[in-house]
């Protein structure tokens, strides 16, 4: 296992190297493994609790929806909900299912002065299978086989 310095500067270096508006881009393993080395760090899944209760769930996971299912309504007190169970000088990494709206709370979180703010690449189920178009083959927190449970 790497350590946590090595890890996050990896992270770093990738946001760098995308020109992202936060700390760190991590890949779903290397978030499990800052989960590991570290007690501080805390995941937020910002997948609605349709997703969660339909796909599955992250354990160890804060969820705070990024928006609503069924007419994916942004869900305006988000900012609000994040600066309520998060200190700001904590290490927050955000998942959703494939990257895109955590990659949006992770830019926010930033803005709103979390300096510790990454996103977790290719989300919990991934990118689409370019035949079958079904997530949940290719990558992501669950084809690396973390921990997750059903609904």
């Amino acid at each position: 296992m790497e350590t946590l310095t090595k890890i996050l500067q990896k992270a770093k270096q990738r946001a760098e190297e995308n020109n992202l508006p936060y700390a760190g881009a991590l890949t779903p393993q290397e978030a499990q493994q800052v989960l590991d080395l570290t007690k501080s760090a805390r995941l937020v899944d910002v997948r609605s609790r349709a997703e969660m209760e339909l796909v599955g769930r992250i354990p160890q996971a804060t969820s705070i929806e990024w928006a609503f299912y069924p007419g994916w309504e942004p869900n305006q007190d988000f900012a609000a909900h994040l600066e309520m169970q998060l200190d700001r000088e904590s290490l927050v990494m955000f998942i959703c299912r494939t990257g895109g709206r955590s990659h949006n709370a992770a830019a926010l979180a930033n803005k709103l002065g979390f300096t510790e703010a990454y996103n977790v690449l290719e989300g919990f189920e991934g990118a689409a299978d370019p035949v079958t178009k079904q997530r949940g083959n290719i990558n992501g927190w669950k084809v690396a086989s973390l921990p997750w449970t059903h609904g």
